[in-house]
């Protein structure tokens, strides 16, 4: 007799059977209980979930006899939740001969010919089942023509017809069919439940195998039953009756879960060569660096999952030893560490995928993640301010309060960690005292506060108009601007040459940007208007453009700008040599870049 694989041998032949869709079984098991089967069904999951097994258990259940001897002759017991699976229609179903359930592949019958003689069939009765049931396997293959010939006769089947579909890209299949039958999704099988699958048929089977062992063979079966079962029997040829963790991680070409806990350490502790020598090794032994990085990055994010949950349960789809595993590194590190970890690694997996040199670019970075500086919390930092700005206030403090060092973010590292200590850098050295005259004074242990520079002098002032002039010119802008502020915005570019009850004479000079909109007449009559009121008789007005002798006249514009920058120069002033401002530049190692007043 001929070999059958494992995936053969240990396929589920009642709804009890199914691992990990006890959705799917419970749902199909009342419908029969109830009498409230479907006539057409849709089972859509990836490959090795149970799909096509879940349609052969529904048509047995369907078509069941019972079991020989138990049910009175000519008596129809109907169907059941539980198929005997001894009678001939459980056996031919389960070995594929039963001549009413027809199993078809929609790859290779796809044409609407194969549909239409399918159709013909439909009418008659069973030759011998309660049923007749047509399973079809990844039905998305049918064409568009094929799929419309269907629709008619998938909605209104005779009664002794039953449509089983099953397909793993249910996008492909049309809208129309999809609202004709009803719709399972099969879901991918957690890792515990097919590790337990398999330690029951390794049992059976008689094979002994290690937890280690056990844990490699689910975690590649990807949540695939059947994937599950075939490594299985790859590994049974290879290791006979006794299979180890590093002998399945050999035949299989991936890392042992206690290889990526060792390159996960010295992430965590900041050893780049324990890294290196790891996967050293690894290369050496043929490991796919892809394959490696896929899991280290399964594994990081299975720290943080530790990390932040108190009761991971379900979240951490793991064995019991490899949970323990994971559980106690992540308490040798923080939260933000970790977090700054996955992320890290998991923007550079992309390059080492497309990397022509993986293990190389795995390599680098595993040593720039090695390398990563200590976090600085922002709480704890405004903390440091607050306190200084505390000391400061009250004097000064105590010297050993003042020369206090500063504390540092918990974070994983050799400091915490039990490893090798990182080399300590030396504090950048100052420039010479005379090429910092930009920079800010720091603040001494005995709150000794440098003396403040000179306020840099102002500029001196251009030759301007009699003030009464000015100051009398100031009072006319004023009142126009109560009516019409945008020219009196533009009249304060002007240079007010004279000024009386008979006239107002005013100049731009000849490089003046307003001087065309000033002589226009609406601005004229403004200025008119205004004079008006304030001087009690309306003036003669000349604007003279391109005035040469404007230039040697003050106004109030030019005079608004050299006001606001000696304000800014007070302001500047005042903040480089406040107590707070001095010690906060100190602390951060920042620079004062500008100054905005609180008016603007």
């Amino acid at each position: 007799m001929s070999y059958v694989v494992l995936a053969r041998k240990w396929r589920p032949m009642a709804f009890e059977d199914l691992v990990g869709q006890d959705h799917v079984a419970r749902t199909l098991e009342n419908a029969i209980k109830s009498g409230r089967v479907a006539h057409a069904f849709l089972f859509t999951g990836v490959r090795g979930v149970g799909k096509t097994t879940s349609a052969r258990i529904l048509a047995k259940a369907l078509n069941c006899m019972g079991k020989p001897g138990t049910v009175e002759p000519g008596k129809d017991p109907g169907p059941t939740v539980t198929p005997c699976l001894e009678c001939a229609a459980c056996k031919e179903i389960a070995a594929g001969t039963d001549v009413d359930v027809r199993e078809i592949d929609g790859a290779s019958y796809n044409g609407v010919d194969e549909v239409r003689r399918l159709q013909e069939q439909l009418p008659y009765r069973p030759a011998r089942d309660r049923f007749k049931i047509f399973i079809v396997d990844e039905v998305h293959m049918l064409s568009q023509s094929a799929w419309n010939a269907f629709l008619k006769t998938l909605e209104e089947p005779p009664p002794h017809v039953k449509f089983i579909f099953a397909t793993t890209e249910v996008h492909k299949v049309p809208v129309t069919i999809l609202s004709r039958v009803q719709r399972f999704d099969f879901k991918l099988i957690p890792t515990q439940l097919i590790a337990a699958r398999l330690r029951h048929v390794l049992d059976s089977e008689n094979v002994k195998a290690d937890d280690t062992a056990i844990g490699i063979l689910a975690r590649e079966a990807a949540g695939s039953m059947r994937d599950a079962m075939s490594l299985l029997d790859q590994v049974i040829a290879w290791g006979g009756e006794t299979l180890s963790g590093q002998d399945v991680a050999r035949v299989l070409g991936v890392a042992s879960r206690q290889v990526l806990h060792d390159v996960a350490s010295g992430l965590v502790v900041g050893e780049a060569e324990r890294c290196l020598h790891v996967l050293a090794d690894l290369s050496g032994q043929g490991f796919d660096m892809v394959h490696v990085a896929r899991d280290l990055l399964e594994l990081l994010r299975d720290l943080v999952v530790a990390k932040v949950c108190a009761s991971p349960g379900e979240l951490l789809d793991l064995a019991d030893e490899e949970k323990r595993d994971v559980t106690a590194l992540a308490e040798r590190t923080d939260a933000d560490d970790l977090l700054r970890l996955h992320q890290g690694f998991s923007q550079g997996f992309d390059d080492v995928v497309r990397s022509g040199q993986p293990r190389a670019a795995l390599e680098m970075l595993l040593v720039r993640l090695c390398r990563r500086p200590p976090l600085m919390p922002v709480d704890d930092l405004v903390g440091r301010l607050s306190s200084l700005e505390r000391r400061l206030a009250g004097g000064g403090g105590s010297r050993a309060a003042a020369a206090e060092p500063p504390r540092t973010a918990p974070r994983s590292g050799p400091e915490r960690s039990g490893g090798r200590p990182r080399e300590q850098r030396p504090a950048p050295r100052p420039p010479p005292k005379e090429d910092r005259r930009d920079e800010p004074p720091a603040v001494a242990p005995l709150r000794v506060v440098p003396p403040p520079d000179p306020a840099p002098a102002p500029a001196p002032p251009p030759p301007s108009a009699d003030e009464a002039l000015l100051s009398q010119w100031v009072a006319l802008l004023n009142h126009l601007a109560e009516a019409r502020p945008e020219l009196a915005a533009i009249l304060e570019h002007a240079a007010p040459l004279s000024l009386s009850a008979d006239e107002i004479v005013v100049g731009y000079p000849p490089d003046s940007v307003f001087s065309k909109q000033a002589s226009e007449k609406e601005t004229l009559e403004a200025l008119k208007r205004a004079a008006r009121t304030v001087l009690g008789k309306e003036p003669h007005v000349v604007i003279e453009l391109d005035s040469e002798r404007a230039r040697a006249f003050d106004t109030v514009a030019a005079r608004e700008v050299r006001a606001r920058e000696q304000r800014v120069r007070k302001a500047m002033h005042a903040a480089k040599n406040h107590p707070s401002v001095l010690g906060a530049v100190e602390i951060l190692g920042a620079r004062i870049k500008d100054v905005k007043l609180a008016n603007e």
